[in-house]
């Protein structure tokens, strides 16, 4: 597997880009600052404001290494700096991808962009591109594998959030609605219109910002747990999709504070409520077919096809599960679980299944992977999942039976490592570099939290609630 580099534009494309977007502005106010932007591992966005020229200047522009291999808490692990990537902290060359520069919401005169990062770092191997450690670089090529077998998707996200306060003791309540008399929530209010309405400014803010990046939200309800609420998106192509997520988590945070609450995608921050899932529907289309559906018969039988596919994901799964659940607090969502599954099952419509087919006519069949936690990265979520799939398909693997021991997840972060470290399927999708990295990123992770005498409360609940 080969992650190509992002190509960069040339100068005259970047200054297209950017009068494009200033005509698009009200009144065309000429841009003073450029923010380029990126995912990291845990999908925090990390990245540079820097002014139009330098933007236009330098194609992007240019940050150090250090940023590729940092834990959730800052950590530099020395299994990664210098066995993978430079301890001198090379710089990288942060190339935009024009398609998502946008005007940034809230913040006239400044837009942002998606980057990758390129360019030669050493490691204890040789030189390796910053890109062959990009979440989106891998994703890019797994969909080139999808192409190249005659083929594309489309993706659908579900992504549930908590809205909630924490006192000066670091205690976690249901947020209660700033700026008028209005109550805390003190139980489950679940598809409660009336909850909801407590957070229309909230939402209406969202919403907005959603509408200037073109993140296709679709809809929100109250979910199932306290304080908990869902966000649909609308189906679209797997790279936008992945964007629209990482964007999406990053502003749901921002704007809650300005509110004066906590927005979390934490997988599980109360144990005795159901947990945070980031679902993911994903149907396959043969390319120039006049039958594109592939998952299902024209006449609305499943396809031989689509058993293929959940066969490749169920196979993998002990593997996927450290992308899909990528810190330790994600094992208590299965622990105790609550439509939270336990094992990589399949079927239709119940909602207890890893790999859920939702009623649907056929030219709508698809998969629905319910394992990602709120926490998982989109890029490689999405990678995974399609990546797998596709080794299904081109396998014939058939699905497996609900009795297969095999099908049992791993109960916790260091399995599911274990079983990344070993897949030969995840690292022929997303490369040996990018794979090592995030296992020795998240045993570093995992050893820190364990260290602790009160990891659930030093750890989760200090960090990972903020950023994952």
């Amino acid at each position: 597997m080969k992650i190509e580099p992002l190509v960069s534009p040339s100068t005259a494309e970047l200054k297209a880009a950017l009068q494009s977007c200033e005509t698009a502005r009200s009144g065309g106010k000429p841009t003073r600052l450029v923010e380029c932007a990126f995912g990291d591992f845990t999908s925090v966005a990390r990245g540079k404001l820097v002014h139009a020229d330098d933007f236009t200047g330098m194609g992007g522009c240019r940050a150090p290494s250090v940023v590729m291999g940092l834990t959730l808490t800052a950590g530099e692990p020395e299994a990664v700096f210098g066995p993978l990537l430079p301890d001198s902290y090379d710089d990288m060359h942060l190339v935009p991808d024009l398609r998502t520069l946008s005007a940034r919401p809230g913040r006239p005169g400044e837009l942002t962009v998606l980057c990758e990062p390129t360019g030669a770092l050493r490691s204890a191997t040789g030189m390796v591109d910053a890109s062959a450690y990009s979440p989106r670089a891998a994703l890019r090529a797994v969909l080139a594998r999808l192409d190249a077998a005659g083929l594309q998707a489309l993706v659908a996200p579900e992504l549930e959030l908590f809205l909630l306060d924490r006192d000066a003791q670091a205690r976690l309540s249901a947020a209660r609605a700033h700026g008028g008399s209005l109550t805390r929530e003190r139980a489950c209010e679940a598809l409660s219109l009336e909850r909801l309405s407590h957070f229309e400014a909230y939402f209406d803010e969202l919403y907005a910002a959603c509408d200037l990046l073109g993140i296709p939200v679709n809809g929100h309800a109250h979910e199932s747990a306290l304080s908990q609420y869902e966000v649909n998106f609308r189906h679209g192509e797997p790279l936008a999709q992945a964007d629209a997520v990482f964007r999406f988590k990053r502003l749901a945070r921002e704007i809650a504070a300005r509110h004066g609450y906590l927005c979390s995608f934490a997988p599980k921050p109360f144990l005795d409520e159901p947990g945070t899932g980031m679902h993911w529907h994903f149907s396959v289309q043969r390319q120039a077919a006049d039958w594109p559906h592939l998952f299902a018969e024209p006449a609305g039988a499943d396809s031989a096809a689509l058993a293929h596919f959940v066969g490749g994901l169920q196979r993998a799964a002990p593997a996927a599960m450290a992308f899909f659940s990528p810190h330790d607090m994600g094992y208590d969502r299965i622990a105790l679980s609550n439509a939270s599954p336990s094992h990589a099952s399949w079927g239709h419509e119940d909602r207890s299944l890893a790999f859920r087919i939702p009623a649907s006519g056929a030219s709508a069949r698809r998969i629905e992977n319910r394992l990602p936690g709120g926490d998982a990265n989109p890029y490689l979520t999405v990678a995974a999942t399609l990546g797998l799939g596709l080794l299904g398909l081109q396998a014939a693997e058939p699905p497996m039976d609900d009795s297969d021991e095999l099908l049992r997840l791993p109960r916790s972060l260091p399995t599911a490592l274990d079983a990344l470290h070993a897949s030969q399927a995840l690292r022929e999708l997303l490369g040996d570099p990018l794979v090592n990295a995030f296992i020795a990123i998240k045993r570093h992770e995992h050893a820190e939290r364990a260290a602790l005498a009160q990891p659930r409360e030093q750890w989760d609940l200090t960090h990972l609630l903020e950023l994952g």
